[in-house]
């Protein structure tokens, strides 16, 4: 069967049924006994690699036990056959070589089964190396992927059907791999010092699922991937499994999945996140099992694949196998297993996903993203002097400090005329990488520059920004790079006339950038992100009159007429030239009503983020004549009502300003998320209340108004965890004052919030309330995926559960958390609570799918009377 033949039935096979890899290699060849003299010589001893040369016909009979078995795929024993690798033992110049024999053995063995009548297939492993780039460092990215080129172009040579990426620990050495492939594909050296700036080629037939090569994804020759995470729940380069599936989906890889790290069942959360992700097959290879203390893997057969089964029946997986500890036996039992069992259907969406280390998603319930903009040398000189001063080191803590006060995305512009901005850019990024957990934006329009960001970027990452202003041909160049690094593109209504200020000219820029970017580009809509621009409404300039409405009907026009993109503006640009003061006032009115336009993305200072909800209605309406030009005199006005005022922190009122009550004021420490001048009030009402009184009273009401101005859109969700932010040092700075129970704990409760939810004040208010009631309560914070909370109910036997989340997928979360507690045989009470839960939905949809019992605590205290309850059910009759 020719190879394209081959290809193709694979793609066939896959839809059809779930597919069968081999088994461990390691494993399987230490178990041979081999000696020095196997290897070639003492020198060579413990690379497997080399025995694909010393010894063809044993690692032929590797393969043929593993297909006799019933494996479906055979991996090469190339495992460790990069030159990173191999000049450990002093052969990295048989690279090539090594590769291209080890493929050459699998595929007789594999014609051998195919001419019988069975279709099985190669697949080229491609492992991790000995460095991760994002941890240990030891060498470039450059060297890395010189390196997966040459494995792969021995590979290739040696006939594979597809490549196996495998154990991956590090999403920058995966981007890297692919990039040596597409190098290898097309038989040329990478670049050096220029970046590529090839055009994308031309769309190829929807059919053809491997089109041929011509510099962007996807990749001519099918690409699998599979990555390592812990039992924490990420890989060493600090990933997630989303984190990761985002970083590297623009490859459109063949299949994505887990292997190596664990067994089988701590696999769980992370397949589950994969498969309602990716678009793409989803694969699971676990090893036999954890090793013991003496390195040996205890999971049978029969248990191996009893867990796989069950992933399988809901509906995750279209490949199994086995990786450490796994034997012919195992794959024997797996193969046996799958017939019959239908395969994951891979899903479909437009979805707007980010990652760094963390992984973020665009979507409605977190509107707007915040965008942090002080990595910038244009807009912060203290940013600008440690650059110049090459202290990028410290640089690059600004940029940490802006995810610390709310930034869910770091901006970086380096565009310093009187610098090389691309040398400056690495030298950050090298470091910002490292220390910023977030996604970031790289603002710049020079490619050599974005490059030179991406490749330090394990994540994906935004583009600030692309236009038409040339008519496109540099934003050719970056989408060339957006697609072979992976990132989103920010799109400025700008065309060779110039900026789009009306709103007419915003979407007739959008729409002409829409179509080449989709249609010739083959850029998906949710990866494009349309900035309508803000100009500045203060300067008297009259080609701006109106500009502020005009941009703010754009972002409505724009998210009607291209429903799957998002939208994004420069905040602070509206404001530009009026009083300090005044600025924050404006800025705050505008970004509000941005937000109510349907805005998802907000470039601005987090540090100094005025809330709305805390604006006089006076000043307000003198914003807003501003924006809609409401009157001719509407800048004076402005400018002379906040001409010498000065600038606030977080632009709060102090509240010891207004004639109000000390439990008044308590309460609008909470509401305006404001920490000055907090111990000093709590202080003062300690001497007339309890600590509990003081935590269920003024500052439970400030929380109320919290959520009261949320729900009435006043509040963002960046601003909602500025409060909690304050309520949790107020209740840390009570908690030693608090009298606790002097008897043995009358329960224990252990909590947590859930998988992909950093939401923790009402975990937080429940674990005070209850410990200070006479119960242990073993606290594990925040974004807990399930693996870890099955873990803790084993180690401290608790006599309830306690779940926590604010946001609508939290919600999803703990009925799939219930799933899991309920397949690892736990059924105790569990106590759920959270903003978008309700009594209906944990009635209807997480009650049924779990053992145990599931109680509704709408709020902390509730959650103390139900743990009352199931304290005084549980405990003992007394004796007559």
């Amino acid at each position: 069967m020719h190879m394209d033949q081959r290809r193709t039935a694979l793609l066939e096979a896959l839809s059809e049924r779930v597919l069968v890899l081999d088994g461990a290699t390691g494993t399987w060849l230490q178990a041979q006994q081999l000696s020095a003299e196997d290897f070639g010589g003492a020198e060579f001893e413990g690379c497997n690699e080399i025995l694909n040369l010393t010894r063809p016909e044993l690692i032929a009979r590797l393969h043929r036990s593993y297909l006799d078995a019933g494996a479906d795929l055979i991996e090469t024993n190339t495992f460790g056959a990069t030159a990173i690798v191999l000049e450990e033992y002093g052969v990295a110049d048989r690279v090539i070589e090594i590769n291209r024999a080890a493929a050459r053995i699998a595929r007789a063995e594999a014609d051998r089964v195919c001419r019988a009548g069975r279709q099985v297939w190669v697949a080229g492993s491609m492992g991790p190396t000995t460095k991760a780039l994002s941890v240990t460092g030891g060498t470039t990215f450059a060297a890395l992927r010189r390196a997966y080129r040459d494995q792969a172009r021995g590979l290739l040579d040696g006939g594979v059907d597809l490549l196996l990426i495998e154990t991956a620990q590090d999403t920058s050495n995966v981007k890297a791999a692919f990039l040596g492939i597409a190098d290898a594909c097309r038989c040329a050296d990478p670049p050096q010092a220029q970046p590529e700036t090839a055009a994308p080629a031309t769309p190829s037939p929807p059919f053809s699922r491997f089109p041929r090569f011509a510099g962007d994804p996807p990749l001519p020759i099918p690409v699998m991937v599979s990555c390592t995470i812990e039992s924490t729940g990420s890989m060493l380069g600090g990933q997630g499994a989303e984190a990761f599936y985002t970083s590297i989906a623009h490859w459109q890889p063949l299949a994505i999945g887990l292997n190596c790290g664990t067994g089988p069942d701590l696999m769980s959360d992370s397949l589950r996140a994969l498969a309602a992700l990716a678009t793409t097959h989803v694969g699971c290879v676990p090893n036999a099992g954890l090793p013991d203390a003496d390195g040996r893997y205890s999971e049978s057969p029969a248990a191996l694949a009893r867990v796989l089964q069950s992933y399988i029946e809901r509906g995750w997986l279209n490949l199994v196998g086995g990786c450490c500890g796994t034997t012919p036996a195992h794959i024997r039992a797996l193969a046996g297993m799958v017939r019959g069992c239908p395969p994951r259907r891979p899903v479909s969406h437009h979805r707007t996903l980010l990652s760094g280390i963390d992984w973020v998603e665009a979507e409605e319930e977190n509107r707007p993203i915040l965008v942090g903009e002080r990595s910038n040398v244009i807009g912060s000189r203290r940013f600008k002097r440690l650059i110049e001063a090459d202290r990028f080191a410290d640089a690059a803590e600004i940029a940490r400090a802006q995810v610390r006060a709310g930034a869910q995305v770091v901006d970086v512009c380096l565009a310093n005329p009187d610098r090389d901005e691309a040398a400056d850019m690495d030298a950050l990024m090298a470091r910002a990488a490292r220390v910023v957990r977030a996604p970031f934006m790289i603002d710049s329009t020079d490619p050599a520059v974005i490059e030179a960001a991406l490749v330090h970027c394990q994540g994906k990452a935004i583009i600030n920004s692309v236009n038409l202003e040339d008519g496109g041909a540099r934003l050719r160049r970056i989408v060339a790079l957006a697609r072979r690094y992976g990132a989103a593109l920010v799109v400025g209504t700008i065309d060779e006339r110039g900026m789009g200020v009306s709103t007419e000219r915003k979407l007739a820029i959008a729409r002409r950038a829409f179509l080449l970017l989709t249609q010739e580009c083959r850029v998906p809509p949710e990866e494009i992100i349309w900035d309508p621009l803000t100009f500045p409404c203060g300067t008297g300039d009259r080609d701006y009159h109106g500009s502020a409405a005009a941009t703010l009907a754009a972002i409505t026009a724009l998210k009607r007429d291209f429903p799957h993109s998002k939208t994004l503006l420069g905040i602070s640009n509206v404001s530009f030239g009026l009083p300090p003061r005044g600025r924050e006032v404006l800025n705050s009115v505008f970004l509000y009503h941005a937000t109510r336009a349907g805005l998802d993305f907000a470039i601005v200072n987090t540090q100094r983020l005025e809330r709305h909800a805390s604006i006089p209605p006076a000043e307000v309406e003198l914003a807003e004549d501003l924006l809609w030009n409401r009157r001719a005199d509407a800048i004076d006005r402005f400018a002379a009502h906040f001409r010498g005022r000065r600038q606030t922190h977080h632009a709060t009122v102090d509240p010891s300003a207004r004639q109000l009550s000390l439990d008044e004021r308590l309460a609008e420490q909470i509401v305006e998320g404001m920490r000055q001048g907090l111990t000093t009030l709590l202080e003062r009402k300690l001497q007339e209340a309890a600590p509990l009184e003081i935590i269920n009273g003024p500052l439970m009401a400030g929380m109320a108004e919290v959520g009261r101005l949320f729900n009435a859109n006043h509040l963002i969700v960046a601003e909602v965890l500025q409060s909690a932010e304050v309520m949790k040092a107020a209740v840390a700075y009570l908690e030693p004052h608090m009298d606790r129970a002097e008897m043995q704990p009358r329960g224990t409760i252990v909590l947590a919030t859930v998988k992909g939810d950093v939401h923790d004040i009402g975990k937080n208010l429940v674990q005070i309330i209850l410990s200070n009631n006479g119960y242990r309560v073993i606290d594990l914070g925040i974004k807990v995926p399930p693996p870890a909370l099955i873990e803790a109910v084993r180690d401290h036997a608790p006599d309830a559960i306690g779940l926590s989340g604010l946001l609508v997928r939290s919600a999803r979360q703990m009925v799939a958390t219930a799933q899991d507690l309920r397949a690892a045989g736990i059924d105790l009470p569990i106590l759920i609570g959270g903003a978008a839960l309700s009594e209906r939905f944990v009635r209807e949809k997480i009650a049924p799918v779990y053992g145990g019992r599931v109680i509704y605590a709408q709020d902390a205290m509730s959650g103390l009377r139900h743990m009352e309850s199931l304290a005084t059910a549980a405990a003992p009759p007394e004796s007559p």
